[in-house]
């Protein structure tokens, strides 16, 4: 009888010790899994940014952000008819970022010069390819706010942001489209409508040959101008 309750007293005290391992055995691998838990969503707090994707609802600060990152300031159409070199200012810093934010993203790539308008303007930024109406619903037709500056006026040459004109009374820009002054006399009547963001300072011949395309009642040349932009030096 002994003999039997010291080997229930053994088997008991084993069974006790056993239990004992098995559950800091589950409490360790609890920590460590808290511990994986907690360094995932650090990292998902680090990788998670306010400006991490551009939309209509965080405009202004992913521009903000990438500007920062992204300082260029000269860029190259290029056409057929010859390259006009633009230089961005620096002083309208939400226009720039976005102008270098598409260029870099290749999305004016697939647009053309679709708006000559004699002794005025040539208009790009757009066009009926595929490609380029899904770029703009990806990122939802964000607009932008003006940077009206005083110092920054419709001279020949200004690059300038187009945008809508019915109800638009805080006169948003588009981020997508854009035009440069042809006439030598300026078009000050747009100053302080549309931001100017930047200015032609070479290729004033490959405006000159443009302007004499052959365009149909709405502007759009009868023959497409397809253009590309890249950053340049």
């Amino acid at each position: 009888m002994k003999i039997f309750f010291k080997i229930v007293f053994l088997l008991t005290i084993i069974s006790f010790y056993q239990c004992n391992q098995h559950k800091k055995e589950k409490e360790n691998s609890v920590k460590i899994k808290k511990k994986k838990t907690k360094k995932k969503v650090g990292l998902e707090k680090e990788i998670i940014k306010p400006w991490d994707s551009l939309n209509s609802q965080n405009t202004a600060v992913f521009l903000t952000e990438y500007g920062k990152q992204n300082p260029e300031t000269n860029v190259l159409i290029k056409t057929r008819f010859g390259n006009i070199k633009i230089r961005l200012f620096e002083d309208v810093p939400i226009h720039r970022a976005n102008f270098i934010f598409l260029t870099k993203i290749k999305y004016f790539n697939t647009t053309v010069i679709y708006r000559v308008a004699k002794n005025f303007v040539i208009q790009g930024g757009n066009s009926d390819n595929m490609y380029t109406q899904k770029q703009r619903r990806k990122y939802g037709n964000y607009l932008m706010q003006p940077e009206f500056r005083d110092n920054r006026k419709h001279t020949y040459g200004a690059l300038a942001a187009a945008r809508e004109l019915k109800n638009n009374p805080t006169k948003l820009s588009s981020p997508f489209e854009f035009y440069m002054v042809h006439d030598r006399n300026g078009a000050h009547h747009l100053d302080n409508e549309h931001t100017v963001f930047g200015e032609v300072i070479s290729g004033f011949d490959t405006m000159d040959k443009i302007s004499k395309v052959r365009v149909g009642k709405d502007e759009w040349p009868i023959d497409d101008i397809n253009m590309t932009i890249e950053i340049i030096e």
